[in-house]
């Protein structure tokens, strides 16, 4: 029954439950509501349903508003997808990271299954233009870089939807939704073969997004009633792909892709009614307006998507244009991870309201890389504490229980006051966790910092970051790499132990380092070499009193890391 689906993914749920929720997608969409071209219609109109106890920025409402959905604990979701003619660059990235975290944060903090869909746009001016340059099919193209864009957004570790959907294997589908919005009286054909959605005919209902006033329309046909109206079919020219139609041979219009696959009737996706349409802020008007406007005159309803989210765009720093292909100031994902992780990518797309324009430079990915190092190190200090590698005085638990925080993702999706209370969590816990020469007599709470490991790494999850298994750690050979540091670690510590042994006579040993043995003070000096020169390869030795910890971090380590490695080493003997 569901021909367009090329892909279904449910993850973490019950085979049962899973049907349960799909059928009561499918069944509850069909109801619609009335369709009057009033100008009430540009007015909002809060959803019935289930209120999830979240607030959204809702560009239909331009301000806040309570998450309602249609069906307790499912979210209908839509996102526009890639038009597939080029490489996929950080701008796309940052638009699907931002909301892979929204959905994330819906299903994994909230327990709200999430469907989303997204269609492919593989049949397009620039996609047929490119074709003609590589001298291959159009079908060539887009299936290349289709599958590109699948890789790029699994590297980034991007939960693909629930289902994709390609343009080309649905025109049919696309033919029967215009011939419904020309008999409901909203659309018309032109005598060249081309079919334009007629704005009029649906009166002061257009203009629900900012950008819609004095609209000069998209260029066309001499025969469009009002600049505004925007072709739903494209009368096919020589030498492009066509599909046969009643207006004679053409191919779809792109507002009119989206809206047809997913909402148009009982075979397809979500029907006449959808929670969630999310994307890029510059999509608003006119595609996203369009969207609205041809799927409320196809449903004869008067509000098709009850909430439409709206990314902010990436800009490479000092200038004021998104990154984007059309202005070639744009970076490949592939190269990007060439320098970078993805957790990295994700910590900085975090650090900034998923509604804010984010500047792209080395000082913002720098800022993203040191809070995951900072957060990387609190979490290796806390295991060697547990461990019992790591002795420092009482621990103060009601100042640590105190910093937990995620309400604020209940505010709008609120990820840089989530950070902040994470690291604001990591502080208080580094602060806790000073090292002293003896620790005989203290308390110890290794549960505490246990907990507060597990808690950090479950918020991280949430995000979409997995210290534990980062690119360093694929491979068998890293977990040999560790097998042998442990080791070499511990060798090092039970050496610098003898070496930093005191003689019972406080006024014997080295005038400099009174109380040592003088004959071992060169095994210090190597032990402090040896962790100095493991530094610029990624292997962190700290010191701490007589005991040492260690880390593995990619490339190099940061100016604090660097500062550490720097106070260690006046403070190890």
């Amino acid at each position: 029954p569901f021909p367009c689906v090329s892909m279904w993914r449910f993850p973490g749920r019950s085979v049962l439950r899973r049907a349960k929720v799909l059928c009561g997608v499918f069944t509850a969409a069909q109801s619609a509501c009335s369709f009057k071209c009033t100008s009430s219609g540009k007015r909002w109109i809060k959803p019935s349903g289930f209120d999830t106890g979240l607030k959204v920025f809702n560009s239909l409402a331009k301000q806040k508003e309570p998450l309602i959905l249609a069906r307790e604990g499912l979210a209908t979701w839509y996102s526009c997808g890639p038009t597939v003619y080029d490489h996929a660059h950080l701008g796309h990235a940052c638009s699907y990271i931002r909301f892979d975290i929204l959905q994330r944060i819906l299903s994994r903090l909230f327990g709200i299954t999430v469907v989303h869909a997204m269609v492919i746009t593989d049949i397009d001016d620039k996609i047929i233009k490119r074709s003609w340059e590589e001298n291959v099919s159009p079908t060539v193209i887009a299936r290349m870089y289709e599958e590109e864009f699948k890789r790029d957004m699994l590297s980034l570790k991007v939960t693909p939807p629930a289902v994709y959907v390609r343009v080309t294997e649905n025109v049919h589908h696309i033919v029967a939704f215009i011939e419904r919005i020309i008999r409901n009286g909203h659309a018309y054909a032109t005598k060249e073969g081309d079919v334009y959605f007629d704005i009029g005919s649906i009166g002061d209902r257009y203009g629900k997004f900012v950008g819609a006033v004095d609209a000069q329309g998209e260029p066309g046909s001499s025969d469009k009633r009002d600049q505004r109206d925007f072709a739903l079919w494209k009368r096919s020219k020589p030498q492009e792909p066509y599909w046969e139609s009643p207006w004679g041979r053409g191919r779809p219009g792109w507002h009119i892709e989206f809206s047809s696959v997913i909402a148009c009737n009982e075979n397809h996706v979500f029907g006449s009614q959808l929670d969630i349409h999310s994307g890029g802020i510059d999509l608003a008007f006119p595609h996203h307006e369009n969207e609205v406007a041809q799927s409320e005159a196809y449903h004869q309803c008067g509000q098709w998507a009850n909430y439409f989210l709206h990314s902010g765009h990436l800009h490479l720093k000092g200038s004021a244009e998104k990154m984007s292909k059309s202005l070639k100031n744009y970076i490949t994902v592939k190269d990007f991870l060439q320098s970078y992780s993805a957790n990295e990518f994700r910590m900085f797309c975090l650090l900034t309201k998923y509604r804010s324009a984010i500047d792209y430079s080395d000082d913002t990915l720098s800022e993203a890389r040191i809070s995951l190092g900072t957060i990387s190190t609190f979490i290796h200090n806390a295991q060697a504490y547990i461990k019992g590698q790591l002795h420092c005085s009482p621990v103060q638990e009601a100042v640590l229980w105190e910093r937990y925080l995620v309400k604020a993702l209940a505010d709008d999706f609120d990820t840089p006051r989530a950070i902040g209370a994470v690291m604001n969590l990591v502080y208080h816990g580094n602060c806790q966790l000073q090292p002293v020469s003896t620790s005989d007599g203290v308390t110890r709470s290794p549960a505490l910092f246990g907990a507060m490991v597990s808690y950090i790494q479950d918020v991280l999850d949430i995000f979409g970051i997995d210290l534990l298994h980062s690119k360093a750690d694929v491979s068998s050979s890293c977990g040999r790499l560790k097998a042998v540091v442990e080791q070499l670690t511990h060798f090092r510590s039970e050496v610098r132990g003898f070496a930093l042994a005191r003689q019972n006579s406080a006024s014997a040993g080295s005038p400099s380092k009174p109380g040592l043995y003088p004959e071992r003070i060169p095994l210090i000096e190597a032990c402090d070499t040896l962790r100095n020169d493991l530094a610029p390869l990624g292997v962190l030795i700290k010191d701490r009193g007589a005991s040492s910890t260690w880390e593995i971090t990619e490339g190099k380590p940061s100016q604090k890391g660097q500062r550490d490695l720097d106070k260690d080493q006046e403070t190890s003997s």
